[in-house]
C-alpha cells in the first residue's frame, strides 16, 4: 500500500518546537495558501507542450532533423514530471482522490512513469532525508554515496564506484529508462495501490508512444529517436533533483535531530533567476521544499529569506549555491567517497 507524499509537518513537531515558530511565521505571511491560477497556467502550458512537441515531430516526418523533437519532447516530459511531483505533495489539489488522478494523468499515461510506486519512494525520501537506511535516494545501488557503502559495495556497485564521479552523467542517460523498468515492475506486484488502473495506464501510454514513433519514422530513426528522447529525458531528471542533497550529510541510525534540522542539514538550495525556477520546477529551494512539502511551488521564493533569516537566528547552517557550483559538489562528493574502492 503506497503512502501520500503530502507530508504532515504539524504531526512530527510539537508546539514548541522551532519548526513550530518558523512555521507560525510562513502561516502569518500566506504561504501555505493554495495557488490555483497558478497551477492552471502551469498545466495549460504543459499540456501546449505536449500538443507542441507531437506536432512538431510529426511536422517533421522521417528525418534525422527528427532528433530536434525528441530533445523538445526530453524537456515537455520533464515539466510534466515536475509538475505530478507537485501533485504528489498535495500542492494543487487538497484531498487524495483528485491528486491521484492528476498524477496518474501526468505520470503513468504522459510519461510512462507509475506514480504510486515513485509516490511511495518520494514519501520516503522525505520522511528521512540522506538517511542511509531509510531513504532510498541514497541506497546504494549503481552508485555508493558514503565511504561505508563503498566498503561494503559488491558486484557492478563495485566496479562503477571506482569512477563514480566521472560516469554520473553519463548514468543519468539511464535514468529514464530505470524509471520504466520500475514502474513495471511496481504494477507487477501486489500492494500498489490502484494497481490495475497504473497498469493499464502505462499500457496505453507506451502502446500510443511506440505506435506513433515507429509509424511516423523508419525503424533505425524510430530507435534513435526513443534513445535521444528517453536519454536527455534522464538527464534533466537527474540534473533536477542531483543538485539538492548530494553531497550534503548523511546519517545511519543513532539520535536523530528535530525537525527543522533533519531537513535543513540535509539540503541544498541552488541560487538563480526566473530560469533556474522554471527549469528546476522550485526544487532549487529544496529547503523550503522540504520544511514545506505542500507549500505551492511558486511561495517557495517567498519564503526562502523567512527561512534563512530563521535558520541564522537558531544558528542552523543554511546551505545555498549556484547551479553549477552544486554539481561540482555533488561529483566531488561521489568521487570522494568511492576512494575504498580505488584502493
Amino acid at each position: 500500500m503506497t503512502t501520500t507524499a503530502h507530508t504532515s509537518t504539524r504531526s512530527q513537531v510539537g508546539s514548541g518546537s522551532d519548526f513550530a515558530d518558523l512555521r507560525r511565521r510562513i502561516e502569518y505571511a500566506g504561504l501555505l495558501r493554495r495557488r490555483p491560477g497558478y497551477y492552471a497556467i502551469r498545466g495549460a502550458f504543459v499540456l501546449a507542450g505536449f500538443v507542441t512537441g507531437w506536432w512538431l515531430f510529426v511536422a517533421i516526418g522521417d528525418s534525422w532533423w527528427t532528433l530536434l523533437a525528441a530533445a523538445a519532447l526530453a524537456l515537455v516530459f520533464g515539466q510534466a514530471a515536475l509538475l505530478a511531483h507537485d501533485v504528489a505533495h498535495r500542492q494543487v489539489f487538497p484531498t487524495r482522490r483528485p491528486s491521484e488522478l492528476g498524477g496518474r494523468l501526468l505520470g503513468n499515461l504522459g510519461i510512462g512513469m507509475s506514480y504510486g510506486w515513485w509516490q511511495d519512494k518520494h514519501t520516503r525520501h522525505h520522511a528521512n532525508p540522506n538517511h542511509e537506511e531509510l531513504d532510498p535516494d541514497v541506497s546504494p545501488d549503481l552508485l555508493v554515496w558514503s565511504t561505508a557503502q563503498a566498503r561494503s559495495a559488491r558486484g557492478p556497485a563495485r566496479l562503477v564506484g571506482r569512477y563514480q564521479g566521472w560516469l554520473f552523467f553519463p548514468l543519468l542517460a539511464l535514468e529514464a529508462f530505470n524509471l520504466h523498468v520500475s514502474s513495471v515492475r511496481a504494477v507487477l506486484r501486489p500492494g500498489l495501490r490502484g494497481r490495475r488502473l497504473e497498469a493499464g495506464l502505462l499500457a496505453v501510454h507506451a502502446v500510443l508512444y511506440l505506435s506513433l514513433v515507429f509509424t511516423v519514422l523508419s525503424p533505425v530513426t524510430a530507435v534513435a529517436f526513443v534513445l535521444v528522447h528517453q536519454a536527455l529525458l534522464g538527464v534533466y531528471l537527474g540534473c533536477s533533483f542531483a543538485p539538492n542533497h548530494k553531497g550534503m550529510p548523511t546519517t545511519t541510525g543513532g539520535p536523530e535531530p528535530d525537525f527543522l534540522r533533519k531537513q535543513v542539514l540535509t539540503s541544498r538550495n541552488v541560487r538563480g533567476g526566473r530560469l533556474t525556477d522554471v527549469a528546476l520546477g522550485g526544487l532549487n529551494y529544496q529547503i523550503e521544499h522540504h520544511l514545506f512539502p505542500s507549500m505551492p511551488c511558486a511561495n517557495l521564493p517567498f519564503a526562502r529569506p523567512i527561512v534563512r533569516e530563521f535558520c541564522r537566528e537558531r544558528g542552523v547552517t543554511y546551505e545555498e549555491t549556484g547551479l553549477v557550483e552544486s554539481y561540482r559538489i555533488a561529483l566531488r562528493h561521489l568521487h570522494d567517497v568511492g576512494a575504498p574502492l580505488r584502493g
